[in-house]
């Protein structure tokens, strides 16, 4: 596999090239091709999660010396959670670049918030053992900052279960209900999808890495869905009444 397309698609120039293919190499690739050249990139997206925490927190506790404790872990897990990184490896085209094995790609896994998630973690795990932390934070910076003035602009940070919750009870007496669809994957890297109803209609899903992310997204869903008016809450009025 010639990597130099996404390497020019990510303006990054690796010295250790092999880094970035594993950073690229699914679990399921090794699984159908047996031994191969780089191993996958599970162990590259753990490194590449605890850099990211640190650097994200890092870059709060400079960006706003007076917010509280709570508020900057609570912005700090919005931006570093999964359906906001699989959004950056989206942007940088990672799933168009990963290598995996047939199964996998055909049941819509380059598109799978899990594995793309995975995929920007195991990039920057393998940017920082190739070229250290100035050139990881030359390469997320710009996208986590235009991402958190997103977040910030669209309250994307708020408890969304706490705020559908309180709009539901005060517009219609009633109180969502989540449901798991499905549950996928090894047990390091589950990816949960979960629906929110409101009295019997679907209000929201959402998919995560736990029951309560992908609750917590499922709730966003369904607040954007009513703040867009796609949600319609009529009938619900009407039974209410």
């Amino acid at each position: 596999m010639s990597i130099k397309p996404i390497q020019t698609q990510l303006q990054l120039t690796f010295r250790n090239e092999a880094l970035l293919l594993q950073a690229l190499t699914h679990r399921s690739f090794i699984n159908e091709q047996g031994v191969v050249d780089v191993g996958d990139n599970e162990r590259l997206e753990f490194l590449g999660d605890a850099v990211l925490d640190f650097m994200v927190g890092d870059m709060l506790y400079q960006k706003y010396p007076e917010m509280p404790e709570g508020d900057l872990t609570r912005l700090r897990a919005a931006l570093v959670r999964t359906d906001s990184l699989a959004g950056l490896a989206r942007q940088v085209g990672l799933g168009e670049a990963l290598r995996m094995g047939k199964g996998e790609d055909a049941s819509g896994g380059r598109e799978r918030i899990t594995n793309l998630c995975a995929s920007f973690e195991a990039l920057v795990g393998a940017l920082y053992l190739d070229q250290g932390l100035d050139a990881v934070r030359s390469f997320v910076m710009p996208r986590l900052d235009n991402l958190l003035e997103q977040i910030l602009r669209e309250a994307l940070d708020r408890d969304a279960r706490s705020g559908l919750q309180e709009w539901s009870q005060a517009e219609l007496g009633l109180t969502p209900a989540y449901t798991t669809l499905s549950a996928s994957g090894p047990d390091h890297q589950k990816e949960f999808v979960i629906e929110v109803r409101i009295g019997d209609q679907v209000a929201g899903q959402g998919i995560g890495r736990s029951k309560q992310v992908a609750a917590q997204a499922a709730a966003r869903d369904a607040l954007r869905r009513i703040e867009s008016g796609e949600f319609q809450t009529d009938a619900l009025r009407k039974t209410a009444l």
